[in-house]
């Protein structure tokens, strides 16, 4: 995670860079510690080194670093020849080195040669099977070729072994909810939630998720995951108050003929305090859409 104190330093040595005023192995070397992705000009101004013999021969060992980041930022860009260059002479002086196997893996991948780059990967996984990186190169591959099956089975296959990636959790997540797998990912969301309770995204996520797939059970845990998410962001979830709005609305149709029980779990108490709490903040951030809001919530038959 990049603070911004870092952003602010690293937007000022790109600035300094950008306008001829040096730095630029300094720049290169924060944009590698901070992993951020600034590929065009990496390949600018890191291509403006290793085609300058006396800068290069400078940097004594780092030389190699910067040809590894001048060919990842020269794939982003789509210069694969650059990429293909810079992979040859780092090849050259690590034959063996598993580091370089990636990058040939990654240029068959940037070239859309899908089958040599899956045999790469498994190749390199069969020398080192908890190499989380190759996992999601595998898994971004399958997505990239429009397979999200395959992607599903290579995440699946990945959180077996590690449990408690949670980027990996959302991924996979986020995949089942694009194909309208909404079961598989309400039990995705839950292992984040379990993990990281106190994160109002995962919250949110859930909840839309269970209102999605509707039902009175689902609507009423719904609702109890908007009102998490409210209290963990301290009232400053508009997603989140209009679910509670939604919610209680659809739990109300629902309970339609019930008895009075039943028809209490809408809860109308909560609904109208959501719903004045919009009112307040599109009052304040959007007053032009004041009224939009309030047809909406007289559709719900809340204002």
């Amino acid at each position: 995670m990049v603070t911004k104190t870092q952003e602010t330093q690293l937007n000022q040595l790109e600035n300094q860079v950008e306008n001829g005023g040096g730095g630029v192995w300094e720049y290169l070397s924060l944009v590698r510690k901070l992993k951020v992705r600034r590929s065009e000009i990496v390949l600018k101004h890191g291509l403006s080194i290793l085609n300058d013999p006396g800068k290069r021969s400078a940097l004594g060992p780092d030389e190699w670093t910067l040809y590894e980041q001048v060919a990842i930022a020269a794939m982003d860009c789509q210069s694969l020849n650059v990429a293909q260059n810079c992979i040859k002479v780092l090849k050259k002086k690590f034959p063996d080195s598993k580091r370089v196997g990636k990058l040939e893996a990654l240029l068959l991948e940037a070239k859309g040669m899908w089958e040599e780059a899956e045999k790469a990967y498994t190749s390199l996984l069969e020398d080192n099977p908890l190499d989380q990186v190759i996992h999601k190169r595998k898994v971004a591959m399958a997505k990239a070729q429009g397979k999200p099956s395959l992607a599903i089975e290579h995440l699946n296959k990945y959180l077996e072994v590690f449990m408690a990636d949670h980027d990996a959790w959302r991924e996979l997540a986020e995949i089942y909810v694009s194909l309208q797998m909404y079961k598989q990912a309400a039990f995705c969301y839950e292992e984040l939630i379990l993990t990281q309770p106190t994160l109002p995204l995962y919250h949110l996520a859930y909840a839309d998720v269970l209102y999605t797939i509707g039902g009175l059970e689902n609507l009423i845990a719904a609702r109890k995951y908007y009102a998490a998410t409210i209290d963990l962001t301290g009232g400053k979830s508009t997603r989140a108050l209009l679910g509670i709005c939604l919610c209680g609305s659809a739990i109300a149709q629902l309970s339609k003929g019930r008895n009075k029980e039943d028809k209490d779990m809408a809860a109308p108490e909560l609904q109208s305090l959501a719903a004045t709490a919009l009112e307040r903040e599109y009052k304040q951030k959007a007053p032009a859409k004041l009224n939009l809001l309030s047809s909406a919530l007289r559709s719900l038959k809340i204002s």
